[in-house]
């Protein structure tokens, strides 16, 4: 009996112990008996094994950029040699024959040109504005710039009572016949506590893109903004504006902080006493036909999937005032001295790497739209996206359209980056220019720096090489390089 007792507790053991086996192993069977695929978990990106060498060549790439880096004389080539770089314009055209250049010089496999007919828009002879109070002995000079897309006031000027409103809702529920044949002073300041200065640029930014539109379709005769800018000072910032549908078009225009400060403050003044500031308007812009312009565009094929793209850029075009060193000179730079830097090293890439400088992303993404169109009629695989379109400053996170599951999974990564002061791989938006990549299917990431200042140089004239730190700049470029080898490595 004991041994029956011995052989049956042994038989059962030997079950459970299979029963065990199967569950661990993930062996599932079909209902014919074969076995089935066991469900598959997220995985980890496949840093190589030794991690010690991944890191030893971050440090390499890191090394090179802070004692040797291009990221900084090549942005002052930009800015000095071509200026500000609107669609179309003379700048614009120097700055591909510029970027071309310099992309010839890293020993790509390829550099070319992607024509795209862009917009011209021209802001003519410097803007005038003033406002006539009662009691001033004279009037008040505004500071002020056209917005991009803006029509001209014509020779005699636009003139008229000022009627401000705090935002678009306001100026919708406003009574047209208040409106009518008045200026509409638009004064919605960027609200001060989000860390985070883009969520305040985000809720500002409808008064420039949509207030013209609206305006006219009350009847006013002219719209003025205040500028988008965390600042407190005395430089107007341009941007792009829409008419929308509007059958009037009305000149817009942005003025400086300090003038919207003062122009609210003596609106509320004349009011008590029953008057009304008048306003004078004098602005040259128009537009001209469609022109040929490019992207800008090296290769570097892959050793292993050739026809797999991994595209890093930046907009070469810029606003008409400043010289675009932030917005975008340093993402071009950042792009291009990524791909150097790699092949400083002597890395050799699995996938094909692709700078790609888009023209056009201020005024109407026409570079971006073509690339897209283009890759996916050619059956290009593009990988990766990653743009740099926030400013010189000193890298901070990556920014990701991944899925959640995909971003945790790639937070090991970041043991690789933290030392550098990119701490953070989390969800957001990656660049107007790469995200028209989407319905491919690309992997899509934006370099996101410091971004406290950036809004005191963003479209305005103080956006120059000189607002650029040489050692923020050049850790942005190693820092592209650096989630470029990595996002590279994991497929290997």
């Amino acid at each position: 009996m004991k041994n029956i007792k011995t052989g049956i507790l042994g038989f059962y053991r030997g079950i459970m112990g299979c029963l065990v086996t199967l569950v661990t192993g993930l062996l599932i069977l079909n209902p014919d008996g074969t076995r089935a695929q066991a469900p598959q978990r997220p995985q980890a990106p496949q840093i190589a094994q030794n991690q010690e060498d991944e890191a030893k060549l971050i440090r390499q790439v890191f090394d090179s950029a802070l004692v040797s880096g291009r990221s900084y004389p090549m942005l002052q080539d930009l800015c000095k040699k071509a200026g500000h770089r609107l669609s179309g314009s003379a700048g614009a055209a120097k700055a591909v024959e510029l970027m071309a250049d310099y992309l010839r010089g890293l020993g790509l496999d390829s550099v070319w040109l992607q024509p795209v007919q862009v917009p011209r828009w021209v802001r003519g002879e410097a803007e005038k504005g003033s406002v006539r109070v009662d009691g001033l002995a004279s009037d008040y000079r505004l500071r002020l710039l056209a917005l991009g897309g803006s029509v001209g006031t014509g020779s005699q000027g636009v003139h008229g009572e000022v009627l401000e409103f705090g935002n678009l809702e306001e100026l919708e529920k406003a009574d047209s016949l208040q409106v009518r044949g008045r200026v509409v002073f638009l004064n919605k300041p960027f609200d001060q506590r989000p860390v985070n200065s883009m969520a305040a640029y985000g809720g500002c930014i409808d008064i420039r893109f949509d207030g013209a539109r609206l305006a006219a379709s009350k009847g006013a005769i002219g719209v003025m903004i205040r500028s988008l800018t965390h600042r407190l000072d005395s430089f107007p910032h341009t941007g792009s504006m829409q008419y929308g549908d509007a059958k009037v078009r009305i000149p817009a225009v942005a003025i400086s902080t300090e003038d919207a400060e003062w122009l609210s403050q003596t609106l509320l003044s004349q009011k008590r006493q029953g008057k009304r500031p008048r306003v004078s308007l004098y602005t040259n812009c128009y537009e001209l036909p469609d022109t040929l312009s490019y992207n800008v565009i090296g290769d570097w094929h892959g050793s292993r999937r050739p026809r797999e793209w991994m595209v890093v850029g930046g907009h070469l075009d810029s606003w008409d005032v400043g010289e675009g060193a932030h917005d975008d000179g340093a993402g071009c730079a950042h792009a291009v001295e990524a791909i150097r830097l790699l092949k400083a090293v002597g890395y050799q890439p699995a996938s094909s790497l692709r700078v790609v400088l888009f023209m056009n992303e201020e005024n109407g993404a026409r570079g971006a739209k073509v690339y897209a169109d283009w890759s996916a009629s050619v059956g290009e695989k593009q990988k990766v996206g990653l743009e740099s379109d926030r400013g010189g400053f000193a890298p901070r996170e990556f920014s990701s359209e991944s899925s959640l599951e995909r971003i945790k999974a790639l937070q090991p990564w970041l043991r690789f980056l933290d030392p550098y002061g990119v701490y953070a791989i989390r969800k957001g938006g990656s660049g107007v220019d790469v995200g028209f990549l989407r319905p491919q299917g690309t992997e899509l990431f934006g370099l996101i720096p410091e971004s406290q200042r950036y809004f005191d140089y963003h479209h305005a004239a103080t956006d120059v090489f000189e607002s650029v730190n040489r050692r923020e700049l050049e850790l942005g470029s190693a820092s592209m390089a650096a989630l470029l080898y990595l996002l590279d490595q994991e497929s290997r």
